[in-house]
Parts: structure tokens; C-alpha cells; sequence
């Protein structure tokens, strides 16, 4: 549906429409992830965090989690608490430094991953009604618009 269908609206330029449009698509894929990692009991913050202590295949500190978070969290250290409440990370001190906190994924959060993997299968998750160039074409549309 289009973007002045779908909020019965028209726009006082093409660059409002497309805003609006970006706004409105950005709350959707929102809602429709919220919806499928809630079935696995997280938030998507919480798993943002785990995919990256994943890639990372070493402990990190808070900061760097902080720094590569797609949506940046105000409150991390909340986050990372209930994670751990769940078993799916821990937390050192840093033997070089005490005040630095290191997280690891643990091996139950490395198996929610997997499990989450495979559901995104079934679910075609990532199936965005878009051949590879036209995502290509977008990625790189939305890239110039943050320049």
C-alpha cells in the first residue's frame, strides 16, 4: 500500500512524502520485529546485544557494546542485567583494569541465537519485497540521507 493510502494523507513536496514515508516504514519493520522476538522473550536491543557479543567471539566492554548498538540504548547496563537474569550473558571485571566491565555471551545466549536463525527462516523475515539491486539502491538512498 502506498504511503498516502495507508495514513490518507497527500504531502507538500516529494521530500515530506518521502520522510513520512521512511518514518512510516522504519515503525512498521519495528512493530513486525518487536513481534517475533518477543515469541523468544526479547526485545530487539536485547538481541541487537547478543548478535554483536556473537560476531565479536571475545568478551567486549560495555562501551564498544554501546558504540555498535543499532539502536542506542540510555540505559545499557539495564539491559545487559536482564540478559544475564536470563542466562544469556555474563559479566566480568577486567583483570588489567577493576572499574572496566567485560561481557561474554554465554552458551544458553549462543542457542537462542540459533534457535532465533532458524525461526527467521521460516518466517522469511527478511524478505522485504525487493530484488538485490533495488535493496542495494535503498540501502545506499538511506546511507546518503545520514551524510
Amino acid at each position: 500500500m502506498r504511503i498516502d493510502e495507508a495514513i490518507n494523507s497527500k504531502f507538500k513536496s516529494v521530500q515530506q512524502k518521502a520522510l513520512i514515508n521512511v518514518r512510516y516504514t522504519s515503525n512498521w519493520l519495528s512493530n513486525f520485529q518487536n513481534s517475533f522476538m518477543c515469541k523468544h522473550g526479547l526485545t530487539m536491543p536485547q538481541f541487537n546485544v547478543l548478535r554483536i557479543l556473537r560476531g565479536a567471539n571475545s568478551a567486549l566492554m560495555m562501551q564498544t557494546i554501546k558504540e555498535r548498538m543499532v539502536e542506542k540504548s540510555p540505559n545499557t547496563t539495564r539491559l545487559l542485567d536482564k540478559l544475564e537474569l536470563k542466562g544469556f550473558i555474563s559479566r566480568c571485571h577486567d583483570a588489567k583494569d577493576k572499574r572496566a566491565v567485560l561481557v561474554s555471551i554465554t552458551q544458553q545466549g549462543l542457542d537462542i541465537l540459533s534457535k532465533i536463525d532458524e525461526d527467521l527462516k521460516d518466517e522469511d523475515f527478511l524478505n522485504i519485497n525487493l530484488s538485490d539491486e533495488e535493496a542495494e539502491l535503498l540501502s545506499s538512498l538511506l546511507d546518503k540521507i545520514r551524510r
